[in-house]
């Protein structure tokens, strides 16, 4: 039994190096800011080109030298909520959500809050140092910065398309909400469109 097992692993083996050798995948690592387009679906780049320029329109609106002004320069603060997919296809909106944070960061021109589960983790954090840190490292509760506007929004797509040709026009919408007042102060918009198939 074991002389005629042999052969059948060798044989294995050596299958299993030719097709490995056989295959024309490749790897290679890219720049992260490098533009590709495999599919012509929602990318990285969409995401990160879209919510820096999202977030310069935000910035470049009236509502912020109002509230700079009404405000003694005092810089807004900003809670990111819900982006929601309503595209036809998946879109992690947790990451478009976090390149919109970074940007918002980035600008220098805006305080931003932590939302939703992290917000809880960091609170029950903070319950846990009541008991469990000492009086002077302590973090109290009632201090949180409360936010001040609401950023929240929208991912839609149509697609159009016929045999082999295809075009995929996304439109993505933000609004910017006051907290206290319930007033939308700005509404933005950025959008994609791409074509798949020939080339143009």
């Amino acid at each position: 039994m074991k002389t005629k097992t042999l052969p059948l692993f060798a044989a294995l083996a050596i299958a299993t190096a030719t097709l490995s050798a056989c295959s024309s995948h490749n790897v290679q690592r890219v720049n992260e800011n490098t533009v590709i387009d495999l599919s012509g679906r929602w990318n990285d780049t969409d995401s990160r080109l879209t919510a820096e320029e999202i977030t310069a329109e935000l910035m470049e609106h009236s509502w912020y030298s109002t509230y700079a002004a009404e405000n003694g320069g005092k810089k807004p603060v900003i809670i990111v909520g819900m982006i929601t997919n309503k595209s036809h296809e998946h879109i992690a909106t947790e990451t478009f959500s976090k390149d919109i944070e970074k940007a918002i960061i980035n600008s220098g021109r805006m305080k931003l809050v932590q939302a939703g589960g992290m917000r809880e983790e960091i609170r029950a954090e903070r319950a846990d140092q009541q008991n469990n840190a000492s009086q002077s490292t302590m973090k109290k509760f009632g201090l949180e910065n409360g936010a001040d506007f609401m950023l929240q929004g929208t991912v839609n797509s149509i697609v159009d398309q016929y045999s082999k040709e295809k075009t995929i026009y996304y439109q993505i919408d933000l609004e910017l909400t006051n907290i206290q007042t319930n007033d939308k102060v700005w509404i933005g918009d950025k959008k994609i469109k791409k074509y798949i198939g020939k080339k143009l």
